[in-house]
């Protein structure tokens, strides 16, 4: 805001952000009282985002965990740079920020992804436990996918860990006989299979974002269809 010139559309917020005591050209020096509001507000917005990401987990294939938690007037904003006259979706654009640090302007074309933060059975994924997910043969891809565990409460890289996720072009990876590839997710990893292990961290949950890298129309059209994350 001190660098770049009001936009038009933005101009709404200036005598807003002046409450605050925001103003260009000044430096932010709330009071005591003040800061004590912008702690309140933050931990409230915090739990909104959380509740608000949590809503729009709404399956991407029938019955399974998988889903892309991305409002769809916010797809439909940014990929024409928000033209549409009668919607300005900037809440459901903090949501991707929020678990993701990102902007899917184009979902689907150059990648796609889609996060689970349940098991096969509905419970929360517990870093305590011990999960597998089997990928199938012939993933949907002209490039590569990849898997990375998060921490749910953060949506950061799990700390601590050796790694945070694996990949189909991963050295050494793993395949079954019939061309699957099963990925565990635990904190420790499994006998002669840390090539495919996914560390967790025991006193947290985790959630996973599958990517997928040059999708192809196997995916859109659901003829390929990832499995959800089982308990071990």
């Amino acid at each position: 805001m001190q660098r770049e010139p009001w936009l038009e559309r933005d101009r709404v917020m200036i005598d807003q952000l002046r409450t605050l005591g925001i103003r260009k050209g000044e430096p932010i020096q709330p009071d005591e009282a003040t800061q004590v509001i912008f702690d309140r507000a933050a931990s409230e917005a915090h739990e909104w985002l959380d509740d608000t990401y949590e809503s729009l987990n709404t399956p991407f294939a029938s019955g399974a965990r998988w889903s892309v938690p991305i409002d769809p007037d916010y797809l439909d904003a940014t990929a024409t740079g928000f033209a549409g006259p009668e919607t300005y979706p900037v809440d459901a654009r903090a949501i991707p920020f929020h678990y993701g640090f990102f902007s899917a302007r184009h979902l689907g074309a150059g990648q796609f992804s889609l996060m689970s933060i349940q098991d096969a059975a509905g419970a929360p994924l517990r870093g305590a436990n011990t999960y597998t997910l089997t990928v199938p043969a012939g993933a949907p891809v002209e490039a590569f996918w990849s898997a990375t565990a998060f921490d749910r409460t953060r949506h950061t890289l799990i700390r601590h860990t050796p790694w945070s996720s694996r990949s189909s072009v991963t050295p050494g990876l793993q395949s079954n006989p019939d061309g699957t590839i099963t990925l565990t997710f635990a904190p420790t990893a499994p006998q002669g299979a840390e090539s495919n292990w996914i560390p967790t961290a025991p006193d947290a949950e985790f959630e996973v974002l599958f990517r997928f890298y040059r999708p192809t129309a196997a995916l859109r059209d659901k003829t390929w269809v990832l499995p959800d994350i089982t308990l071990a």
